[in-house]
């Protein structure tokens, strides 16, 4: 059973760098050929995909958010990471790592973390 759990700060100042890891059991982030990514929800909207990194390490970041916005992982911790500088109150909402097939859509991904709330407020 693959299990995803978010780790990072919850509250954030505008301007300032969130920074999210998503550790990893159960399964290996380098297995064939699964896709690894960060789904936020703002409050009172539906899911938005961030970005992805892949099993052989290829990311990709949503245009709208590419500018300020990276993915790593770290094999040897069986972990990936999400990065954004800049933040907004805009970019409040509750962030979800998720693993499932290289795609955009919510829908195509099948395990998930339980999501960390993250909070831009001055």
């Amino acid at each position: 059973q693959v299990q995803l759990q978010e780790s990072g700060p919850g509250l954030l100042k505008p301007s300032q760098t969130l920074s999210l890891t998503c550790t990893v059991s159960g399964g290996s982030i380098t297995t064939n050929y699964y896709a690894w990514s960060w789904i936020r929800q703002p409050p009172g909207k539906g899911l938005e995909w961030m970005g992805v990194i892949t099993y052989d390490g290829t990311t990709f970041v949503s245009p709208s958010l590419k500018t300020r916005t990276s993915i790593s992982r770290d094999t040897s911790k069986n972990q990936f990471s999400l990065q954004m500088d800049s933040v907004t109150p805009e970019d409040t909402g509750v962030y979800y790592c998720a693993r499932g097939s290289f795609s955009r859509s919510p829908e195509n991904y099948d395990y998930w973390g339980q999501g960390t709330q993250v909070t831009v407020s001055s």
